[in-house]
């Protein structure tokens, strides 16, 4: 076994790396504590935050600091892995400590909520990331990658050994690696404002699948009087390749029907 590690060593030519070290600044092995393993991201923005601490920072000052350095410290592993809520709410709380300021060791009143605080300017706030939400931003990222770039090397090593016989979003295995568990967490959020664009409708199911513009919702009610789900193939006419009428208002419900008749039918996948 271990002539046969070296032998896939050299002939990558990478590095063995050790559980207790780092790969490209990440855990290389996550232990079972998460929080444990990426505790070190919020030493690295403890430290940061120390490091200015002493300055004389206008508040202007201090908005550009923590959005442009603090915030993106730890943005690499929130693209990587799903960081423990405990530990988001830790690193907000020096965030807020920091930008509120002290007097005399204790900390001065906070005006505002954090909730607030990460609100758009225009709305009120400054514009802070709300950090258990970017981070799901930037796992969906990812899970856009897996459905989009099918020729990128993610792609190949997660289709292969997760979802070889379906598509990213059809996905049914939860176990396996950390990212790939944290992958899968952020699959709501995409799917929340996917949309299909109808071809020739054999992928879209009408009542699972969104596939219907400028409606809400956005997939055709399920009716009690058909059972099964259906094709959107089903509703068009192969030989015309338009919209069969007829079949529509046999199956969807009449508010909903004229809206499908709507959609321009893509003569091109």
């Amino acid at each position: 076994m271990e002539d046969k590690m070296k032998e896939i060593l050299n002939f990558l030519g990478v590095p063995e790396i050790k559980e207790y070290e780092k790969y490209l600044g990440l855990p290389a092995i996550m232990g079972k504590i998460k929080k444990e393993s990426l505790n070190f991201i919020k030493e690295r923005v403890w430290a940061k935050l120390q490091g200015w601490k002493e300055k004389i920072l206008s508040q202007s000052g201090k908005e550009i600091l923590l959005k442009a350095v603090v915030q993106a410290i730890p943005t690499f592993a929130m693209s990587c892995f799903k960081l423990p809520v405990g530990l988001c709410k830790e690193i907000e709380m020096q965030i807020r400590k920091f930008w509120w300021g002290e007097c005399g060791g204790q900390s001065k009143i906070h005006w505002k909520s954090w909730e607030v605080l990460c609100q758009l300017k225009l709305e009120g706030g400054m514009g802070f990331k709300y950090l258990v939400r970017f981070n799901e931003a930037m796992l969906a990222k990812q899970v856009w990658k897996l459905q989009t770039e099918q020729t990128s090397l993610l792609y190949k090593v997660y289709n292969t050994k997760y979802f070889p016989t379906s598509s990213m979003f059809e996905a049914k295995s939860k176990k396996g690696s950390f990212a790939w568990q944290s992958i899968l967490k952020a699959r709501h959020v995409i799917e929340k404002g996917m949309l299909w664009r109808v071809s020739d409708g054999s992928k879209i199911w009408v009542f699972h699948d969104n596939w219907i513009p400028e409606c809400f919702p956005t997939k055709a009610p399920h009716t009690q009087d058909i059972e099964d789900d259906l094709n959107v193939c089903s509703l068009i006419d192969q030989t015309t390749n338009e919209w069969n009428e007829q079949m529509i208002d046999q199956k969807i419900a009449p508010f909903m029907a004229h809206r499908i008749k709507a959609i321009p039918l893509c003569r091109t996948a």
